[in-house]
């Protein structure tokens, strides 16, 4: 053994110090859950993570991202629709189905996606979503071009689906913020799993924004080219898909050269879009394109409830208020009505004409100031159905006239009220003598005509005067002329008084009115008992008398004039719009004779100035007392028509004397009345043919007042002395009448 001893190697030692180290590492690294930064890289290298430890983070953030998407989808919920969206309009129609007016403080009236044309919504599809029936509700590749849209600076893009508009319009609002985006694509996500495609697309359709203050495409198709939804055709209905791209621009397609354009330019590539959907061949595409742009009609905004629109619809809110009690202010104002009237476009624009021309050639308001403050009010009911046709209220709301003439009950009706006594008596007879029964009376039936005559009751004692009961009633007429006793054919057509006051007292009150009310007058309307309620004091409507007429046109069948021929409500019919029923007012032999001598007064009486109609025509004029007011109305077989002046100060609402108006004297029923009637007449029946009247059947013998001479002669005849009216003067004077000295004297006179 030798005795030198042995040095370890060197290469030992150091391996051994290197193992140390990397079993210290190891151990270190052990005890760290992330090896960040990491403990075998030296100096920055060390801030560099691992390829796995890049994965881990990427996965972490996904799974994070993921799962605060899914508990966002999940605690989100689809909120309440915004209560715009749920504010619709009431639109109106005229007889044609055309729209007349819309109210409410949207214009929208929603439509089922079943009243859309396939095609017009193949249009919306194309060119907004052509993948909306096989995406989610939402568009990656949308959602995506508006992440980088915002990250280059630019605004936060809208969404791009279908789905993502309507939950915009409808559920959101229109700003454009990060939060809100996030919240539409949630509410989409869930949109779309928990409704249908057709539900979301008629939602969309219904919300979208077209320019015109349209909202919905009901009232775009109505506004751009006047026209139901039902009856677009695929052109119109690209023009309206581009439209929604940029309203503000295109509702002025119309007039604007640029606006037109670019509308064009996006119609254009709206069909072409159609095309690559296989929605439309190459050839309809050509077809299109040859039929050229479909313009929009004119827009005129701001028009509003001008002329008789407001009138009209007026009336037909009243109506349907009256005939449903579910409709009320407070539903209406909530709009989704749709209300079908019986108003026709044209005869409306032909009486507001003949109102306007008449007014204008007979009426000086600035150089005669008795001109100043008369109005008018007309109404025209068709006799076979009681269709209201054309009113005429005044001369507009935007004229700050908001009481429609053509309703307004409060202006006495004067002469025109005789026919119903007539009716009246040749119903039910007259009691001639105390203490008899109801004698017959026919319009051979003579009466004391002459004027100052003091009128009796059914118990023959004389009336008093409603305006002094201390003194007896002294009836007058228009002139003292001394007309004798007379028939009442004769006493209509010239309009004399004192025969139809004492018919009516003969007759009585109580049947006088039940006939009134069976022609359609309203109780609240007719004057209490009176000698004068039997000429006239009454106050019925334009409205109502035109019915009343009308209901002498139809030889007896009554139908109450109507405004309103259906309503829906969101689409859904409403019951209790049904036209009322015809009902027998009359006996058609008393109708037919009451016409019979209408027809009188316009050939050889007071209403001579409507033989300028040149038809077969009936009617009768009335005056007031003091010129209050001047009636005529008057009708064909197939058409009945009232018109009425009156003068009333705004600042000073009674009815004032129409004495001096048109430069005239007097101013009777027969003078302007009549010319409006006559003028509209004229053109509401052109084209129309003439047709005659019922031959009135024979009443049989008929009884006279008593006192008539067993012979007396026949009223002298008579001739027009070109006074205002057409009134006619006989040129003899029949027996007087038989006033009683000292008793006080009153007058009624009415025409």
């Amino acid at each position: 053994m030798s005795g030198t001893r042995r040095r370890p190697s060197q290469r030992t030692i150091s391996g051994s110090r290197a193992a140390g180290r990397r079993g210290a590492s190891s151990t270190v690294s052990s005890r760290r859950w992330i090896d960040y930064p990491r403990a075998d890289r030296a100096g920055g290298r060390r801030w560099l993570p691992s390829w796995r430890q890049m994965l881990a983070s990427f996965l972490l953030c996904v799974g994070a991202v993921a799962a605060a998407i899914g508990y966002a989808y999940a605690t989100i919920t689809i909120p309440d629709p915004n209560p715009s969206t749920l504010l619709q309009n009431n639109v109106y129609y005229w007889s044609d189905g055309t729209v007349l007016a819309t109210d409410g403080s949207v214009n929208r009236e929603n439509v089922s996606l079943a009243q859309v044309p396939v095609g017009v919504q193949g249009d919306f599809i194309a060119a907004e979503n052509a993948t909306f029936y096989s995406d989610p509700g939402i568009d990656p590749q949308g959602i995506a071009r508006a992440v980088v849209h915002m990250a280059e600076g630019g605004s936060v893009q809208s969404g791009s689906t279908i789905t993502q508009q309507f939950v915009k319009n409808t559920y959101l609002d229109q700003s454009q913020t990060f939060s809100r985006k996030i919240k539409e694509l949630l509410i989409s996500a869930k949109i779309g799993a928990s409704m249908s495609k057709q539900q979301i697309l008629q939602g969309y359709l219904n919300t979208c924004y077209f320019g015109r203050q349209a909202n919905g495409i009901e009232a775009a198709a109505r506004v751009y080219y006047n026209l139901p939804v039902e009856k677009l055709n695929m052109s119109q209905g690209a023009f309206l898909a581009a439209a929604v791209n940029e309203p503000s621009l295109f509702q002025y397609a119309d007039a604007d050269p640029k606006a037109r354009a670019q509308a064009q330019a996006r119609w254009s590539w709206v069909l072409d879009r159609m095309v690559k959907t296989g929605k439309l061949t190459q050839a309809q595409r050509a077809q299109y394109a040859a039929a050229g742009f479909p313009v929009p009609r004119k827009w005129a905004p701001g028009s509003g409830l001008t002329g008789q629109t407001g009138y009209m619809v007026q009336l037909a809110r009243a109506y349907a208020q009256q005939h449903d009690p579910a409709v009320t202010d407070s539903s209406l104002s909530r709009g989704g009505y749709q209300i079908h009237t019986t108003f026709d476009r044209k005869k409306t624009a032909e009486l507001a004409d003949a109102v306007a021309k008449v007014g204008a050639e007979r009426l000086d308001p600035a150089h005669r100031a008795a001109d100043r403050n008369v109005q008018a009010g007309a109404a025209s009911v068709d006799p076979a159905t009681g269709r209201i046709l054309a009113v005429y209220g005044g001369p507009g709301y935007e004229q700050a006239h908001f009481s429609d003439n053509a309703d307004t009950s409060g202006v006495p009706v004067g002469s025109t009220f005789k026919p119903v006594v007539l009716a009246s008596a040749l119903q039910y007879g007259a009691v001639l003598k105390p203490g008899t029964s109801p004698a017959s009376v026919t319009p051979a039936s003579k009466f004391n005509g002459d004027d100052g005559i003091q009128i009796k009751d059914r118990q023959g004692t004389y009336v008093t005067d409603d305006k002094d009961p201390t003194g007896f009633l002294h009836q007058h007429n228009d002139t003292t002329h001394r007309w004798g006793y007379i028939s009442l054919r004769t006493a209509m057509e010239q309009s004399v008084n004192t025969p139809y006051v004492q018919l009516g007292e003969d007759v009585g009150y109580a049947d006088v009115a039940r006939t009134a009310k069976c022609l359609g007058l309203r109780s609240e309307s007719l004057a209490a008992p009176s000698a004068g309620f039997y000429i006239g004091t009454s106050t019925p409507s334009a409205i109502r008398m035109a019915g009343a007429y009308a209901t002498f046109a139809a030889s007896g069948t009554q139908t109450t004039p109507y405004s309103v021929t259906k309503v829906t409500h969101d689409g859904t019919a409403l019951p209790g719009f049904t036209a009322p029923a015809p009902v027998r007012a009359l006996p058609a032999a008393v109708a037919d004779n009451v016409t019979d001598v209408l027809r009188g007064v316009i050939t050889r009486g007071t209403g001579a100035k409507a033989q300028a109609l040149g038809r077969t025509a009936a009617g009768k004029t009335g005056t007031t007392d003091d010129y209050r007011s001047a009636w005529f109305i008057g009708y064909t077989h197939q058409l009945a028509t009232s018109v009425v002046l009156f003068k009333e100060d705004p600042a000073h609402p009674q009815l004032q004397s129409l004495a001096g108006v048109g430069g005239l004297r007097k101013v009777f029923g027969g003078d302007i009345p009549t010319e409006i009637w006559t003028r509209y007449m004229h053109d509401a029946l052109a084209g129309l043919p003439d047709l005659p009247f019922p031959a009135p059947a024979s009443l049989g013998p008929g009884t006279d007042e008593p006192g008539v001479p067993s012979a007396s002669p026949a009223p002298a005849p008579t001739k027009h002395v070109g006074r205002p009216g057409g009134r006619t003067t006989p040129t003899a004077a029949p027996r007087p009448g038989l006033p009683t000295p000292g008793s006080k004297c009153r007058t009624h006179k009415c025409r």
